[in-house]
């Protein structure tokens, strides 16, 4: 498997491992619980020894899912959850004290905004900074630092953070360095090469693929040294440092706070991240073709997307992504155009809250998932109200370049 690249991998998973009956798809084990002929053996499991014995903590689906995780991210384990926001819970939640300090970056999803707020009001300090640059997460360093928090590609403004040489700076500080995946997927780039010690992948996206599953991943790269992190319980610190981190995520989050991913979500999962790097290399293809038409269009004020020359961190996508550049895109129109009227006069773009889906997807930002934000929040993160999101999709390019012309020209 080691020979082999990054479909072949994914595409021959499962049969590389014993499958029952010759399948070449691992099947769903959609039962609660599992017994055991030997109570010692029970014992052992709920002791550590691998095992299932209660689905909140895992399945035999579940854990195919993860193995496909590990070998996309190059990690050493992976814990599986319900959504993304719940792989970011678990993460946070169990691996943060209160007192302890954590450095995000600003640009941020409206909902992970939300969620390190929560995490404030119960004590834990977070520092927001543009972590496009090292030297504002350096300056924001604390004896209480315990993380550093990022986005490979920001949504909905599209920045890219300074992932590597941030990486590096965590690494001479002992920090852990959580990256948030899901926009760049394992496919343009792995957490592992950016130094993070944790990489979290939402599912839900481009993974999975098919806007019909729900799911979340933490995978552990095994940069990190838990030896060092003071969080850890005491009933963890068993054996090897190396799995402590995500042990106590593990067991936090699924057996505490029951952020369990279902079998059926998995095996839909698993399957639809078969097709990734082809999925993602026309949705990459089409939101450049499409940025750069839009960009030169008289009613289109401005277009973030990396790909575009004119982005400040274009130099810095190609280089961590190989010259692809994403699938999102931030669109803002010319004051005059009412935005609202201007959607319902898509025929091709789907009106819709998600990414990474097979089909395009638009909304305007400021008036759905970044409305709670605020103003202030909005401005601080470069979001106009003008501002539409474009999950970029699979279809024939000119579709859409023609959809959006018609609707901007019909205005």
């Amino acid at each position: 498997m080691a020979n082999n690249g990054f479909t072949t991998t994914l595409v021959h998973s499962d049969r590389r491992s014993t499958v029952e009956h010759g399948a070449i798809h691992k099947p769903l084990h959609p039962s609660s619980e599992y017994a055991f002929a030997d109570s010692r053996e029970l014992a052992a499991v709920f002791q550590g020894k691998a095992g299932f014995t209660y689905a909140r903590q895992g399945t035999p689906t579940t854990a195919a899912l993860e193995a496909k995780i590990t070998q996309m991210e190059e990690g050493v384990n992976t814990v599986s959850f319900a959504t993304g926001m719940a792989a970011l819970n678990a993460t946070f939640f169990t691996l943060l004290r209160e007192g302890d300090h954590l450095i995000s970056s600003q640009y941020i999803f409206g909902n992970t905004n939300s969620l390190l707020s929560t995490l404030a009001a119960l004590g834990v300090e977070v520092t927001l900074v543009d972590a496009t640059d090292v030297a504002n997460v350096a300056a924001a360093l604390r004896p209480e630092t315990r993380m550093v928090f990022v986005e490979s590609i920001a949504n909905p403004g599209t920045q890219v953070a300074d992932m590597k040489a941030i990486g590096d700076w965590c690494r001479e500080h002992a920090l852990l360095y959580v990256v948030d995946n899901t926009l760049s997927t394992p496919w343009l780039c792995r957490g592992k090469d950016m130094g993070a010690g944790l990489v979290v992948n939402s599912l839900s996206k481009y993974i999975g693929g098919h806007g019909h599953a729900l799911g979340g991943a933490v995978t552990d790269t095994g940069l990190y040294d838990w030896s060092d992190y003071p969080n850890i319980a005491e009933v963890y610190r068993n054996g090897s440092a190396r799995g402590w981190g995500l042990t106590q995520i593990k067991k936090k989050g699924l057996r505490d706070m029951g952020g369990t991913l279902s079998a059926d979500s998995a095996h839909r999962i698993s399957v639809g991240s078969e097709t990734l790097a082809l999925r993602m290399e026309r949705c990459c293809g089409n939101a450049l073709a499409l940025a750069q038409a839009l960009d030169a269009h008289a009613k289109v004020a401005r277009v973030s997307y990396p790909g575009l020359a004119s982005h400040p961190q274009h130099r810095r996508a190609g280089e961590l992504f190989g010259g692809r550049y994403g699938a999102l895109l931030g669109v803002e129109l010319i004051d005059g155009i009412d935005v609202f009227e201007f959607l319902n006069r898509l025929r091709v773009f789907v009106l819709a809250t998600h990414l990474g889906d097979t089909r395009t997807l638009v909304l305007p930002v400021a008036h759905t998932i970044y409305y709670e934000m605020g103003p202030e929040r909005r401005a601080l993160m470069g979001i106009a109200d003008s501002m539409l999101r474009i999950s970029v999709g699979i279809e024939d390019v000119q579709d859409l370049i023609d959809d959006f012309r018609q609707a901007l020209e019909s205005m």
